[in-house]
């Protein structure tokens, strides 16, 4: 899984984030793997039921970057020194800050990788049914990013709505373009 998350990056916006791979998967994969490994199917795909333990995204960030290793890095850096940077000029223009879900109504929590070599071949497909029949009816909610259309068009098909602001996310770039954080919600009747 750990080197399929990797290659599930390649040419999407996320794919591009502080470049350093190891603590990248230590925010968006490692915790699904040793919190929740009962949700994780391969194909890739992992996520979270209602109550788990997943610790918050800001958790696994300041974790993921707070290595030696990873804050000796220049691209890493960089990329801290950019986020702080956008993080000001967004409080200084009133913009929201993004950030996680916490509402009862969509508890569970999806995050799906999908390498390119298996995009559009149906397994995304495939790893949303066996998310969903997991779930059993129970609200749910993720992240994408805006830039990332092929993605959100995926996730209305199965009945997801956008849900709140879209802010710019720190320090992150997407073909030299800043990206924004789209949160989606699919509520348990959208079945």
């Amino acid at each position: 899984m750990r080197s399929l998350f990797v290659r599930a990056g390649d040419g999407s916006p996320s794919g591009e984030l502080w470049r350093h791979p190891p603590s990248e998967r230590a925010v968006y994969l490692d915790p699904y793997i040793e919190h929740c490994p009962e949700t994780l199917f391969v194909a890739e795909e992992a996520g979270c039921p209602p109550g788990s333990s997943l610790p918050s995204e800001d958790d696994r960030l300041v974790r993921a970057l707070g290595r030696p290793a990873v804050l000796l890095r220049p691209a890493t850096v960089r990329f801290l020194g950019r986020a702080a940077v956008d993080a000001v000029a967004a409080r200084r223009r009133g913009e929201p800050a993004s950030g996680e879900l916490h509402d009862g109504r969509w508890p569970a929590h999806l995050h799906i990788d999908v390498a390119p070599e298996a995009r559009g071949t149906g397994a995304a497909y495939g790893l949303m049914d066996a998310w969903l029949d997991a779930l059993g009816g129970t609200g749910c909610h993720l992240q994408t990013l805006v830039e990332n259309d092929r993605a959100v068009r995926f996730f209305e098909r199965y009945g997801f709505v956008p849900h709140g602001p879209c802010p710019t996310v720190p320090g992150v770039r997407y073909r030299g373009g800043r990206v924004h954080p789209l949160t989606m919600v699919r509520s348990d009747d959208a079945a």
